[in-house]
């Protein structure tokens, strides 16, 4: 089971106490989820005021300092446009990432039902960054396909919001079908927000896909008690992914 752990996102520092948003607090979460098994990290770096920010003076120090604590860990980071509120800054700030050397972002999300997603999608080609491609929609996997580069990207990310379980499936089940349907074969991870956690995490298992736990998603181990950092939300997912290898049936979602 390939888990990538995402451990800040854009929460609040005060969301959790085990949140990191310092580089060397990213470092240290970053090898404490290689330590419970992760395969890569997804992360937000932020600036000295906690501010989420896609400059190559925050995003290089970020990714350096978690290349150090866990060097066998492919880093994400995020390109959403409300970090820097401009699409031309946006671009700039992406592009500059080309030119960074042990602070170069493996990979980048890009989330499609943002306006600039196709020119942040072809800057982070041309830099050499693999890209998500972030789908929360059926709209924004149709959005993906007309513009041809699916095959290009490292992984498409099918990202559901904090929705109901049975809403969850209906909607990430369509945006697969759209996907099989134009028989894309590029890497998928799946995987929830809030509520819906849990429920895709289930689904990943079952289908055998890539999932994503940690604090970005959600702070609520299975059992709806409280995780004590990342690294516990990335055991509590192997966990369960063995023992749903002994136990097919067994169900996985909060309150389940």
């Amino acid at each position: 089971m390939r888990i990538q752990a995402c451990l800040n996102g854009a929460r609040p520092v005060g969301f959790h106490p085990s949140l990191p948003a310092s580089p060397e607090a990213l470092a240290r979460e970053a090898a404490a989820v290689a330590a419970a098994g992760a395969c890569g990290v997804h992360v937000h770096p932020r600036d000295e005021e906690n501010r989420e920010r896609l400059s190559a003076a925050v995003i290089g120090p970020a990714v350096s300092a978690i290349r150090a604590a866990a060097p066998h860990l492919p880093v994400s980071v995020s390109t959403g446009e409300w970090i820097e509120g401009d699409d031309d800054q946006q671009v700039a700030c992406v592009a500059s990432w080309a030119a960074l050397d042990l602070g170069k972002p493996d990979e980048a999300s890009v989330n499609l039902s943002e306006r600039n997603a196709p020119v942040v999608i072809a800057t982070l080609m041309a830099g050499g960054i693999g890209v998500e491609a972030g789908l929360a929609t059926p709209d924004d996997a149709r959005r993906l396909l007309g513009l041809g580069v699916a095959p290009a990207c490292r992984r498409i990310l099918i990202e559901i919001d904090d929705l109901a379980p049975d809403q969850a499936m209906t909607t990430a089940l369509s945006i697969m079908a759209l996907l099989d349907g134009a028989s894309v074969t590029v890497e998928r991870q799946l995987h929830g927000f809030g509520r819906s956690v849990w429920p895709m995490f289930d689904l990943a298992v079952t289908l055998g896909l890539m999932g994503r736990l940690g604090l970005e998603d959600g702070e609520l181990l299975p059992d709806w008690t409280r995780a004590e950092d990342n690294a516990a939300l990335i055991a509590a997912g192997l966990k369960c992914f063995d023992q749903r290898r002994v136990s097919d049936g067994m169900k996985l979602s909060p309150g389940a």
